[in-house]
C-alpha cells in the first residue's frame, strides 16, 4: 500500500509539472530591449558606378520588441520590433547625389530606423529547442542627407519590405543558458536586404509568474539596393548588443 501511495504522489507531481509546462507553452507574452553598438560600413549613391564611401561614426542604437504566442491553429504568433538606426559620418568624395555634385569633404546623416511586423508559426517547441518560421514585413521610413559648406541634398527611403523569417533556440540543460538566433531576408533581382542576430541568453529568474533573461549577441543589418527609387547602396550596420527579455 505504501508503494502504491508513493506511486500516486509521483504521478500527481508529474502531472502538475506537465500542466505547468503546457500552460507556459499555451500562452506567452515576451518583451525585450537591446543596446546595440553599431559599426556602419559601405557606400551609396544615385548610380551604380558613382557611389561614395564615407567614414561613418560608430553609434549606440536601441531596439525594442514585444511578442505574443498563443495556441490557436492557423493563426500566426505576432512580434513587433522597433529598431533605431541613425548614423553620421564624413568623407572626401566626388559624386552626384540628388542632382548636386559633391567634390571634397562632405557630411552624411542617415536615418534608416525601421519597424518589423513578424508573423510566425512554431514548428518545434519541446522545452529544450524551438524553431519558428514565418514572414517579416519591414517598414523603413527614413532618409539620407548629404551636405557640404555650400549645398545639402536629401533622398528619402520609405516603404514596406516583405521578408522571409526563421528563428531557432537551443537550451543548454541545467545551466540556464540558451543559444539563439533569427534572420529576416529578402533577395529579389539585384536587391538584397538581410537582418540577422545570434546570441547567448542566460535566464536568471525562472518561476511560474515571470522569466527574465540577459542577452549578449551580434546583429547585422545589410542593405544592398540597385536603382530603388534612384538609390544604389551596399551598406552594412553591425555590432555587438546586450539586452534583457521578460517572459510572462
Amino acid at each position: 500500500m505504501k508503494k502504491l501511495s508513493s506511486l500516486k504522489y509521483a504521478i500527481a507531481a508529474a502531472c502538475l509539472v506537465a500542466g505547468n509546462a503546457q500552460a507556459d507553452t499555451i500562452l506567452g507574452l515576451y518583451a525585450g530591449a537591446q543596446y546595440w553598438q553599431v559599426e556602419p560600413d559601405g557606400k551609396f549613391g544615385n548610380a551604380e558606378d558613382n557611389q561614395a564611401t564615407f567614414n561613418f561614426d560608430d553609434e549606440a542604437q536601441g531596439s525594442f520588441y514585444i511578442a505574443f504566442e498563443h495556441p490557436v491553429p492557423l493563426i500566426p504568433n505576432i512580434k513587433l520590433r522597433q529598431t533605431e538606426l541613425k548614423v553620421g559620418g564624413s568623407g572626401n568624395v566626388n559624386f552626384e547625389f540628388d542632382g548636386t555634385q559633391y567634390s571634397g569633404n562632405a557630411q552624411v546623416d542617415a536615418d534608416l530606423s525601421n519597424t518589423d511586423l513578424i508573423l510566425y508559426y512554431e514548428i518545434l517547441d519541446n522545452g529544450l529547442a524551438s524553431i519558428d518560421f514565418g514572414v517579416t514585413v519591414k517598414n523603413i521610413d527614413g532618409e539620407i542627407v548629404v551636405s557640404d559648406e555650400n549645398d545639402s541634398s536629401t533622398e528619402e527611403i520609405s516603404g514596406y519590405v516583405p521578408m522571409g523569417y526563421l528563428a531557432a533556440k537551443v537550451g543548454l540543460p541545467l545551466t540556464g543558458l540558451a543559444i539563439y538566433g533569427d534572420v529576416s531576408v529578402l533577395s529579389i533581382g539585384d536587391h538584397s536586404l538581410t537582418d540577422y542576430q545570434a546570441g547567448l541568453a542566460y535566464t536568471f529568474v525562472d518561476n511560474l509568474a515571470v522569466d527574465m533573461s540577459a542577452q549578449i549577441g551580434y546583429r547585422s543589418f545589410k542593405l544592398e539596393l540597385d536603382d530603388l527609387d534612384g538609390i544604389y547602396s551596399d551598406l552594412e550596420f553591425s555590432g555587438i548588443y546586450g539586452g534583457l527579455e521578460i517572459h510572462f
